[in-house]
């Protein structure tokens, strides 16, 4: 039953009733099990659910918590549901709303990862896996799209993606991938303030986190991630090492995570090729965060631990950042947010990561799927599914890996 105790009252906001952490788990396993069609679809999901039905909070307060999210690296869908659990139950409700959205997928995409390492011979296996692979062209196109639409709409930010997608082009591995969000960075503060100006002023959060626990959690992100440039990552940690760094710089969320894997994963030879791409495709498949993909590729990765622990072990690696960086940044959220030149500056990361995402259509995602006229007519079909006729990206999916195991089989 919730509690009627109002506390910890915030100027600005309503307090929010409190509730359990169990109401939290059984409200998120229902979108868990549900919610397909990446962080903007689930963040509708979570307003017709918390907001509309449920009445947890009002449009005013999901918007702020949707702004937080948005300005943090990290898996945006993923972070608001977090906030919503911590808001509703406090930090066992943060807990089970991060398990309840996200462990139907994962386990799902563990799962796939042993079909896929025991279905890695044969004909109808060989040809499902690059029907896959053809899918994730046409994925990645999409999000291209929607992201360049949203991200980087006007002449300065379009610059901005450009460049970004030529350094990562240029330099291989996570030395384009750095480069390109620091270029954006430098470029959104020297261009980018006057829309970084745009909105009103925020609004303090009814989240009540204390600023030293923040400080705290920031510090622990940081050094986190620059520990492996200090201390040798044991070989065994390899994949959660990849993970983490992922997670800890990927703005933007979905897709944008994917060349940031591909670089600590495929290029340093943890996971081949082939099982990346057909990993990426059967991650459209399946509902909950995209983030997921991680859980594939530390159950397939060529490391000593791997398998059902290896792939738990990235699981949490890829979330952990962005969790650390939303509560360690919420005691500071009105002035960070505030701030002209951090603003300008993710306005400038943002587009630059649409850059990386198309770098990463063209090597590996196209060069590894497009094989010669066939395949070129599969994935341009694929894309008027996914884009014209609207289809659920599941559904195609799971048509062409069907389709491909089929044409494999006949020939």
């Amino acid at each position: 039953m919730a509690e009627t105790t109002q506390q910890d009252q915030t100027p600005g906001d309503q307090t929010p009733d409190r509730g359990s952490a169990f109401e939290v788990f059984a409200a998120f396993a229902k979108l868990g099990l549900t919610a397909f069609g990446g962080p903007v679809a689930h963040i509708g999901y979570f307003r017709t659910e918390f907001v509309e039905r449920r009445q947890w909070l009002d449009d005013g307060a999901f918007v702020d918590l949707v702004a937080l999210c948005q300005f943090l690296p990290g898996p945006a869908s993923s972070q608001v549901g977090l906030a919503l659990g911590a808001r509703r139950a406090g930090p066992l409700g943060a807990l089970a709303a991060w398990s309840a959205f996200t462990l139907p997928s994962a386990i799902l995409m563990i799962l796939a990862a042993y079909g896929v390492v025991a279905l890695a011979e044969g004909a109808a296996a060989s040809a499902s896996i690059q029907a896959l692979k053809i899918v994730a062209v046409a994925v990645v196109a999409q999000a291209v799209r929607q992201m360049a639409g949203s991200l980087a709409p006007d002449p300065i930010r379009a610059t901005i993606l450009a460049a970004a997608a030529a350094l990562a082009l240029t330099l291989p591995g996570v030395t384009g991938q750095l480069s390109a969000i620091a270029i954006g960075a430098f470029a959104g503060l020297l261009f980018c303030r006057s829309l970084a100006g745009r909105g009103g002023a925020p609004r303090p959060l009814a989240i009540p986190v204390p600023a030293t626990l923040g400080a705290a959690m920031l510090v622990l992100a940081g050094v986190l991630l620059a520990l492996p440039a200090l201390v040798p990552v044991p070989e065994a940690l390899a994949t959660a090492d990849a993970s983490y760094r992922a997670g800890a710089l990927v703005f933007g969320g979905g897709h944008v995570v994917l060349p940031l894997l591909e670089a600590d994963t495929v290029e340093t030879g943890l996971v081949g090729r082939d099982a990346f791409l057909a990993g990426y495709g059967i991650a459209q498949a399946v509902p909950g965060p995209l983030f997921t993909f991680a859980a594939f590729l530390g159950t397939v990765a060529d490391a000593p631990m791997n398998g059902v622990i290896g792939g738990a072990l990235a699981l949490v690696a890829v979330f952990l950042p962005g969790t650390l960086l939303l509560f360690g940044a919420l005691p500071f959220w009105d002035r960070l947010r505030g701030w002209l030149p951090a603003r300008a500056a993710f306005t400038g990361v943002n587009a630059a990561v649409v850059g990386l995402l198309v770098a990463v259509l063209y090597d590996p995602v196209a060069t590894a799927a497009i094989r010669g006229p066939f395949d070129v007519a599969a994935a341009v079909l694929a894309y008027v599914l996914l884009v014209v006729w609207k289809a659920p990206p599941w559904s195609v999916v799971i048509g062409y890996a069907a389709g491909g195991a089929a044409l494999g089989s006949a020939l």
